[in-house]
């Protein structure tokens, strides 16, 4: 029996770097406080938490005091780094350069825009934590959007500026632009800011999914990445199953598979999928 291991999966750079700053800062002192989970894997967030590594969220983090805080892979607003100077808080910042850089571009556009009226777009989920950070460098004026039906809140006679979420998806996003520029009676500017690390993954995890007659895709539950690859991997191979922790393996499910594919979303360590496929080849033996 062939057993491979996705080569595309796993962690992103901009997750591997917080990771990695986090057990550097850990290996020092005794704790570090991160703003939402590090990365959206149980297993992993257990792991750092063992080290030291406390989950917080922004009412927590607003009294907090002569402390060090991570800033997750997702990036923040600008207030997050007020209320750290205000609160003598050392801020350990492991936002991605990607959406770092996509932050300094929104605040540009939107000091630009002042005058002439202009609405910032960001295609993206409402309420994550990195499109949170990318209203903020708008003073909140950016509208998201995150399907077709969001964009009855425009006004079609001012310009309009589109920016997207590093992690969504290419079709989504091509699918607003059409609309966009069937409706608009002013300028329109488009910027395609998807991360292509993360969204090349896709079409990798279709042809992944076909070579083998089972796949386990292993994710945590809150990753909106691992649900979306999931639902990818399922529609290219049925014997195709989801799961968080090794303990969640059935091995009725490799009865007749001469290959078993493993692969994860970009919030699943590598580890855990080496060891989810260990457990595999010792249950066949």
């Amino acid at each position: 029996m062939i057993i491979e291991i996705d080569p595309n999966s796993g962690f992103c750079f901009g997750v591997v770097n917080a990771i990695e700053k986090a057990e550097e800062t850990l290996a020092k002192d005794k704790t570090l406080y991160c703003i939402g989970d590090i990365v959206h894997n149980n297993i992993e967030v257990d792991r750092l938490k063992g080290q030291g590594l406390k989950t917080i969220n922004h009412d927590e983090f607003e009294k907090l005091s002569n402390a060090k805080v991570l800033f997750r892979a997702h990036g923040e607003p600008p207030a997050s780094y007020i209320k750290a100077k205000e609160n003598n808080i050392e801020i350990i910042d492991a936002s991605c350069l990607v959406v770092l850089n996509l932050q300094e571009r929104i605040k540009k556009t939107y000091l630009e825009t002042i005058e002439s009226g202009g609405q910032i777009l960001i295609y993206g989920k409402k309420g994550h934590a990195e499109v949170n950070g990318l209203v903020g460098q708008t003073e909140g004026q950016a509208k998201v959007v995150e399907r077709v039906e969001d964009l009855k809140e425009i006004d079609w006679n001012k310009p309009v500026i589109l920016f997207s979420q590093t992690t969504k998806t290419i079709s989504g996003f091509e699918e607003i632009t059409k609309v966009l520029k069937l409706k608009c009676q002013n300028e329109l500017k488009i910027h395609d800011t998807i991360c292509r690390k993360v969204s090349n993954r896709m079409p990798n995890i279709r042809e992944f999914a076909k070579k083998h007659d089972v796949v386990i895709f292993v994710s945590g539950q809150k990753s909106s990445n691992g649900k979306l690859l999931f639902d990818v991997c399922k529609q290219e191979n049925s014997q195709s199953y989801f799961v968080s922790h090794p303990d969640e393996l059935k091995m009725t499910w490799f009865t007749e598979a001469k290959s078993i594919g493993i692969s994860g979303a970009t919030s699943t360590p590598s580890w855990l999928m080496e060891q989810i496929a260990e457990n595999i080849k010792l249950e066949i033996k």
